[in-house]
């Protein structure tokens, strides 16, 4: 590896992310001016620390984070050894999700195929916690071309969001209002989609003496929801009642359940009571979930959902992008009217 003319100044004042960035840049540039060849082993960590005058922390941390990208890889008691070369298309993409579904699959697989002849793409999780999305974003920020980002957090995020560009910002399925600049959001509006749904669900509805709303109370787009909720039974005078959980003391005969708790643990509790009771769904009782998949779709003869449509917001994430250009987009929800209303 040459290393004349290749001193990295950290200056003074910068932060620890930027010098292991720099690490990274340092050695990037010289797999693609071909000083490193594939299978060359690196310099040992003592040499790249004092040549580069980094710490041994630092310099591992960005050794770590070429290894991650599949650029590096290390071998016991060995070393480091250079394993492809980066890739350079039009657009490197840092796809950040909050967990991984079917329904999030949905988007990732989607998003990708429309993508991928075009970009690279790098796929992380927040898992709803904070910190870890903060960081992902300040020690990502000047690696990607875009982020394409769904949130749900309890804690604003919007401080974090507007470290982004907004040209480089692109947010899916919750729309993250009150941002700086122009930005693309794709997004549900889960106020206005309960209330559509529900108002064209009407007929079904007729037959039930009671709307049963289960609202968990770790739900992030909950109070939406429930807003909707509420807008809806009052405009057409319907008797209804707002759980947190499925009580079997609080079911009757003639109740409409509406639930979307994560992993549809609701939706099976719901189904246990009815048979326990020997009541059969859409006759003695209504399930209306929300989020389609394969599985609900022959669970009980089928489970009526409100769901949207997840590949289309993956397609659209990606033509923003590759169309150069910003959009606020209502995916609206629709519904699936199967035997269980």
């Amino acid at each position: 590896m040459k290393t004349t003319n290749n001193n990295i100044s950290t200056g003074s004042g910068r932060n620890y992310r930027t010098k292991y960035m720099q690490l990274v840049e340092f050695i990037t540039n010289q797999i693609e001016t071909d000083d490193l060849q594939i299978n060359d082993r690196l310099p040992s960590l003592n040499k790249l620390t004092e040549h580069l005058g980094m710490s041994k922390e630092t310099v591992l941390k960005g050794l770590n984070y070429l290894s991650e990208k599949g650029i590096i890889e290390s071998e016991y008691r060995k070393g480091y050894y250079v394993k492809k070369k980066s890739q350079h298309m039009q657009y490197r993409i840092c796809l950040i999700l909050d967990k991984m579904n079917i329904l999030r699959d949905r988007i990732y697989q989607s998003f990708v195929e429309n993508i991928s002849d075009f970009a690279e793409v790098d796929v992380y999780f927040h898992h709803h916690n904070f910190k870890v999305f903060e960081k992902l974003i300040d020690e990502n920020l000047n690696n990607y071309t875009h982020f394409v980002i769904t949130t749900f957090f309890k804690e604003s995020v919007k401080e974090v969001l507007n470290r982004i560009p907004a040209n480089k910002r692109i947010i899916l399925d919750y729309n993250e209002s009150e941002l700086e600049g122009d930005y693309t959001c794709i997004f549900q509006d889960y106020q206005s989609d309960i209330q559509e749904c529900l108002t064209e669900l009407l007929p079904q509805l007729e037959k039930y003496s009671r709307l049963v709303l289960v609202a968990p109370r770790e739900a992030y787009h909950g109070d939406a929801i429930i807003k909707g909720f509420k807008k809806f039974t009052k405009q057409f005078n319907k008797n209804n009642v707002i759980l947190n959980s499925v009580d079997e003391s609080n079911m009757r005969i003639g109740d409409a359940f509406i639930t979307f708790s994560r992993y549809d643990q609701d939706d099976v509790s719901i189904i246990k009571i009815a048979h326990k009771n020997n009541w059969k769904l859409g006759r003695d009782i209504g399930l209306l979930s929300y989020n389609d998949t394969s599985v609900k779709e022959v669970l009980e003869k089928g489970i009526t959902v409100i769901s949207t449509d997840f590949n289309m917001m993956g397609k659209e994430a990606a033509l923003a992008i590759l169309n150069k250009e910003t959009a606020k987009i209502r995916d609206k929800a629709k519904i699936i009217l199967r035997k269980s209303l």
